[in-house]
């Protein structure tokens, strides 16, 4: 057994077991396992522990990265696109609920009454901003798609850099680099102890902390992102971004539309990335320019490549490597140097060595049928004859 085989072969063995499992059995595990998770941050194990910051606000900022790489891995894993300036949906997403709820923002307009009132102001923008990220995917992609490759990857790059810019610049809008503080969030569980509520940052005592809380909200996102995903992968949509990714030309023979499902899978990665931009606004309730810089969106790209293209469980591990392992080592030192400073030279040695061992990345997807799967493999297995079927 070679060395990469030997490196990777509890990753493929995992992979397989769940190939195995029939689609009622993958449900109970998957609630299984999503429910042990969720209750990660009350009982910490004392070896995923984060003993230099609170672990519930670790998982807060891995669900909320975890969302951005199912969304990037619709556009990259699914569709083969490689877009490198998806942070700026993030960007989009964020600056869309700053916008609309930020006392230092000129566009606050949010009313004191009904569903836009201070207590619903939140949740009402989280869909504004879904709107305008998807539209903002279908402003870009309608001209780009029909570029490929490097080409694309320039131009997806400079879009993530003009959003940027522009949020640093326009000073009169979205108040430059200085930001825009007092974001809205969730107004849940108001009492004597808690006057702002569960979500605000002020509950900050105990395991069910405000970042713990955050956690629970981006799980019951990601889990209903994941069927959303999960559908659109075993339909007509799921097939036609397989056969782009495989061989755009051939596609486009058979007749695939390959622009219009491009396009396709650009505006809902945008609406996704744009949803976790709401979701930042709110936990952090402050949004600046310097969190949008090309370095994040690499470490999205990161997360993607390091779980596993195409595979949506996978990209949710390498968020979780990407989000962890910087917070378990913050404050380590070795030989003089924080540990947790060398995140950036940490990933980039991974990548080096997973691009030479295990390109495909950690839980590789898995290729089979998606339309009829089950039923294929039952009449390969058995042979038409005995499975009743002419030939």
């Amino acid at each position: 057994m070679s060395l990469s085989d030997r490196l990777m072969a509890p990753g493929d063995a995992l992979r397989q077991w769940w190939a195995r499992l029939s689609r009622v059995q993958k449900w109970g595990f998957g609630v299984l396992g999503f429910g042990l998770l969720a209750l990660l941050p009350l009982f910490p194990p004392p070896l995923l522990n984060t003993p230099g910051i609170s672990f519930g606000g670790t998982m807060a900022q891995f669900a909320m990265v975890a969302i951005i790489a199912i969304g990037l891995n619709v556009v990259v894993g699914q569709a083969g696109l490689l877009d490198l300036g998806y942070v700026g949906f993030y960007a989009v997403g964020a600056y869309t609920v700053a916008l609309l709820t930020s006392p230092s923002s000129p566009w606050n307009k949010v009313g004191t009454s009904g569903f836009f009132s201070e207590d619903w102001a939140w949740l009402s923008c989280v869909p504004l901003a879904m709107a305008f990220t998807a539209l903002a995917g279908l402003i870009l992609g309608t001209p780009t798609l029909r570029l490929r490759g490097d080409y694309l990857a320039i131009v997806t790059l400079g879009f993530g850099e003009i959003i940027r810019l522009l949020a640093d610049n326009l000073s009169d809008v979205t108040n430059g680099p200085r930001g825009l503080p007092g974001v809205a969030y969730p107004r849940v569980g108001e009492s004597e102890r808690l006057p702002d509520g569960v979500f605000s940052s002020g509950n900050t005592t105990g395991d069910a902390n405000y970042g713990t809380w955050w956690f629970w909200l981006g799980i019951i996102l990601m889990v209903g992102i994941l069927l959303l995903v999960g559908n659109l992968e075993r339909s007509r949509v799921g097939r036609a971004w397989v056969a782009i990714r495989e061989d755009e030309d051939a596609a486009e023979v058979m007749g695939v539309n390959t622009f219009r499902f491009k396009l396709w899978a650009f505006v809902i990665g945008a609406a996704i990335g744009g949803l976790s931009g709401a979701l930042y606004a709110g936990q952090v309730q402050f949004v600046a320019p310097p969190t949008f810089n090309i370095i994040n969106s690499m470490l999205f790209l990161c997360a993607v490549v390091l779980g596993g293209q195409g595979n949506k469980l996978g990209v949710i591990f390498g968020a979780f490597i990407i989000v962890y392992l910087p917070n378990r080592f913050l404050g380590v030192h070795f030989l003089g140097i924080n540990l947790g400073d060398l995140k950036y030279l940490f990933f980039g040695l991974a990548l080096v060595v997973m691009m030479i061992f295990r390109p495909e990345g950690i839980f590789p997807a898995r290729q089979q049928l998606l339309a009829y799967g089950k039923r294929a493999r039952e009449l390969l297995r058995i042979g038409p004859d005995r499975a009743g079927v002419e030939t």
